[in-house]
């Protein structure tokens, strides 16, 4: 005798889903971890090779046109006649910028840039590349905790002019704890205003990280991909450890595209078209 059983399909609770899902997002704590690239030496051939694989990681991130948005937004007040004055921390070979400023080159203003990073890697053709778009750029290489540690005072009349800019792209997400703190608390007494462009830590970012490969990414890139989605950041966490002092800086924590996050301060001294 034969038997016939009856299934019903129970549809999936959208809620549940949604519910599921962002959990799973929440508990992505952050992980700061030691990458490749950072270990090796300028002149390694993988290392080499890496940085070239960045230059295509950061035409899929669209960081230019998220970093030159966030530039015209932070600058739209300026006034001053001078040249703009921008640092770049852990600034690596320079090109990140040097694109920026090509997006820049219509209606943004002249610019005086210091390439900060630890390694010689800025050359003199990437430099020949700014002073053709009318920007004057320089290399610096100095360990970034040196920077810090090189003027630990707040800032005063006497000390060296605030910096119009500071910049970092893919580097806060490298510290934790007390180095990031002390970095942070180095930067807002030494500009008027602040950008940073970091992974965003989320499963679509994730994801991305997974598929470098694709674009031809050698092991190096396709390692520390994966290791800079874990360290970067969610929505609010960079504004929570901005140094105290809310009243003087209007901040700004957002995502940008689908795989960034970036973060902006800008001291409030220098709004309603004030002349920094």
């Amino acid at each position: 005798m034969a038997h016939c059983w009856k299934y019903e399909l129970e549809a999936p609770d959208a809620s549940r889903t949604l519910a599921s899902t962002w959990g799973i997002f929440m508990s992505m704590r952050r992980v700061v971890a030691a990458e490749t690239l950072d270990g090796l030496a300028a002149d390694d051939p993988s290392a080499i090779r890496s940085r070239r694989d960045l230059q295509r990681v950061h035409l899929a991130m669209g960081t230019r046109g998220i970093v030159a948005r966030a530039l015209r937004e932070l600058t739209a007040s300026r006034r001053a006649a001078a040249p703009l004055r921008v640092l770049e921390l852990g600034a690596g070979d320079g090109t990140l910028m040097r694109c920026v400023a090509r997006a820049l080159k219509k209606n943004g203003p002249a610019a005086r840039l210091e390439l900060l990073d630890r390694q010689n890697l800025v050359s003199t053709a990437t430099l020949a590349g700014y002073a053709a778009l009318g920007w004057h750029a320089s290399a610096r290489v100095c360990d970034v905790f040196d920077w810090v540690a090189s003027d630990s005072a707040p800032h005063d009349a006497r000390a060296e002019p605030r910096w119009d800019v500071i910049i970092v792209n893919l580097f806060l997400h490298h510290f934790e704890g007390v180095q990031l703190d002390a970095l942070l608390g180095a930067i807002a007494t030494r500009t008027n205003s602040f950008l940073a462009c970091e992974p965003r830590r989320g499963v679509l970012a994730l994801a991305g990280s997974h598929l470098v490969g694709v674009m031809g990414a050698n092991a190096v890139t396709r390692e520390d991909a994966v290791l800079s989605v874990h360290a970067g950041f969610q929505q609010g966490e960079i504004s929570a450890l901005w140094p105290p002092g809310g009243a003087e800086w209007m901040l700004k924590d957002y995502s940008a595209g689908f795989f960034s996050h970036c973060f902006s301060a800008l001291r409030r001294s220098n709004q309603n078209g004030r002349t920094f």
